[in-house]
């Protein structure tokens, strides 16, 4: 009997990794095609896909672009599935705003004035930002993990994730007997130590995986 095998998709960590690799066009990367190369021929029993979910009425276009991603995400398979966290809004200090203040405070030369104002004006905009903060993403995916394991509803789970927070699901979930890989495109040293093997892929392996 072949591995009944599940990909998690840490969505935020996953995306933004691609991204800083160089991928483009990530909208269209068919995670059917992933879950079935990334199996290497094991059972392919479902994808979950975890994201922060954009609220309408903080940003109506950005909800609508996410939506319409989703529902192209999930249409690959039926087997995809989407797990929505929150995002919430945090202030946060903008630390270039702050040097370009400490900058202008500081001049020992002669500036012209309007640039001044301009430039001044822009720091005070911009030294305190909101931003969204993806919560309950993480929980999620750890609680799976470890309930999908305990209820033997896999054999093996692939990680799609960077981040070293996951090792005591990882460690929980394989002492239920369960083979454990972590898939990134970026480097993960603490979660490779609890995994059964951290898989480093590199942009060409995505080449066959867009579209349809």
């Amino acid at each position: 009997m072949p591995e009944r095998a599940i990909v998690f998709v840490d969505g935020n960590n996953w995306f933004h990794a691609l991204k800083n690799a160089g991928l483009t066009n990530l909208g269209q990367l068919n995670y059917a095609k992933v879950s079935r190369k990334i199996l290497m021929g094991r059972e392919w029993v479902a994808t979950h896909y975890y994201v922060g979910q954009v609220r309408q009425e903080d940003n109506a276009q950005l909800y609508a672009a996410q939506r319409r991603a989703m529902m192209w995400l999930k249409a690959r398979d039926t087997r995809i599935r989407i797990i929505y966290g929150r995002l919430e809004p945090r202030r946060v200090i903008n630390d270039a705003a702050i040097e370009l203040k400490e900058y202008l405070a500081n001049l020992t030369i002669r500036i012209d004035r309007d640039v001044y104002r301009y430039l001044s004006a822009l720091a005070n905009r911009y030294e305190r930002l909101t931003v969204p903060v993806e919560k309950a993403v993480d929980v999620n995916i750890a609680v799976d993990m470890v309930s999908m394991a305990i209820n033997n509803e896999y054999d093996t789970a692939y990680l799609l994730s960077a981040d070293g927070d996951f090792t005591p699901a990882v460690d929980t979930a394989m002492a239920q007997g369960k083979k454990i890989f972590a898939v990134s495109i970026e480097p993960g040293a603490k979660l490779a130590k609890s995994v059964h093997k951290f898989i480093r892929l590199n942009k060409d392996w995505f080449d066959e995986c867009f579209g349809e």
